[in-house]
């Protein structure tokens, strides 16, 4: 990657190595960890090596000049946990990067907009859609309000405020996406503050990578952890209907919008933990929330669950068994690791992919279908 910053930034840990042999690594440390659950061959999506994440945050950084003019530059921290003033970033958006000089150009001549800035927040998409996020260490004031107006009109950009107990928005707070999902586009909307994949084209691999391994199903399916319904809305194509869950009131509010934008009228959300689901879907508990859901109006075969980094507990692992087909997207192999050992005692692994996401640094995202052992 030609970033003037690879090596000294500690964004891009795996600064060392090509893509290939970045991507390579992380491939055989997952086949070694996972080799005592399956020797089936990995399916593995690539990244793109540069422009690839629609979603970024920078701190702003600000030192004086020989004049005394407070100067503001973008920032990140080097391997030393030290400040590394940066003027671009590589691993973003070509329209952020577009948009990254403009919009400090216009911060350095606004006192306004510069004064107790203290980061950025980028969010965009394959639409050249960009809401920026100005985060200060002060109380924004109305004359705060038009000059970001006025950046707005400027750049063809959104902009929002936020502080200690302020949110102001300008125009709006949402942002809005089209994907192409094996040759048919669905439209959704990402709210502020809401779950989005940073990755835009391995997340259409990721979901086109389930929606081609899995099935048509004349049953339906239970999706915990469902977020805005980036994986929901695409499945509810296979399937009768679908019961989702998710815990964030801003992922629930983006999921009934994100159905609304592609007409699909199958899919029933409810704002619930995962854990509390399964209580109810039990009959342990009651939940006010399922009082206008009839969980025995439906027929399960699927699970789908994409969990946050502690991955599944222990009655989620307990429930995932009941289940004819379990698919589960993993974003921690640790804790995908410590779930399979469970989940194969009842289940058989039929497909494995690996999907980085974020390259050039170690994390990387796991897909796994398991087939119930008859």
């Amino acid at each position: 990657m030609n970033c003037k910053y690879f090596g000294k930034c500690g964004s891009c840990v795996l600064y060392d190595k090509s893509y290939e042999e970045q991507l390579n690594f992380k491939v055989q440390r997952e086949k070694d960890r996972f080799s005592n659950f399956t020797n089936i061959d990995f399916d593995i999506v690539r990244s793109e090596e540069t422009s690839f994440r629609n979603r970024a945050e920078f701190r702003i950084w600000w030192e004086k000049d020989e004049n005394g003019k407070a100067v503001y530059t973008y920032a990140m921290n080097d391997f030393g946990k030290n400040i590394l003033q940066i003027e671009s970033c590589q691993i973003v958006s070509s329209h952020i990067q577009e948009i990254m000089p403009k919009l400090l150009k216009n911060i350095n001549f606004d006192d306004e907009l510069a004064h107790k800035l203290f980061a950025v927040e980028f969010l965009g998409s394959t639409t050249k859609d960009l809401l920026v996020t100005l985060i200060y260490h002060k109380k924004l004031e109305e004359s705060w309000n038009k000059k970001a107006k006025d950046l707005e009109e400027k750049l063809d950009i959104k902009v929002m405020g936020r502080s200690r107990k302020q949110k102001l928005i300008i125009s709006t707070d949402t942002i809005n996406e089209t994907l192409n999902i094996n040759n048919q586009e669905f439209k959704f909307a990402y709210q502020e503050g809401g779950f989005t994949q940073p990755n835009t084209n391995v997340n259409v691999k990721m979901i086109e990578w389930v929606l081609n391994n899995i099935k048509t199903s004349s049953k339906d399916l239970c999706e915990l952890y469902c977020g805005g319904g980036n994986f929901t809305i695409p499945l509810s194509t296979k399937f009768n209907k679908v019961l989702a869950t998710e815990i964030s009131k801003t992922s629930i509010k983006s999921a009934l919008k994100n159905c609304e934008l592609n007409n699909i009228n199958t899919i029933s959300f409810i704002r619930m933990s995962a854990e509390e689901f399964v209580q109810g879907l039990q009959e342990v508990r009651t939940f006010n929330r399922l009082k206008d859901v009839n969980l025995k109006d439906y027929d399960f075969d699927t699970i789908f669950m994409d969990p946050p980094r502690s991955g599944l507990d222990d009655t989620t692992r307990a429930l995932a068994k009941d289940f004819e087909n379990i698919i589960y997207i993993s974003c921690n192999p640790e804790t995908l690791h410590r779930d399979l050992k469970e989940l194969t005692n009842s289940h058989k692994i039929v497909k494995f992919a690996l999907f980085d996401q974020f390259a050039f640094t170690h994390h990387i995202e796991s897909g796994v279908i398991l087939k119930k052992i008859i």
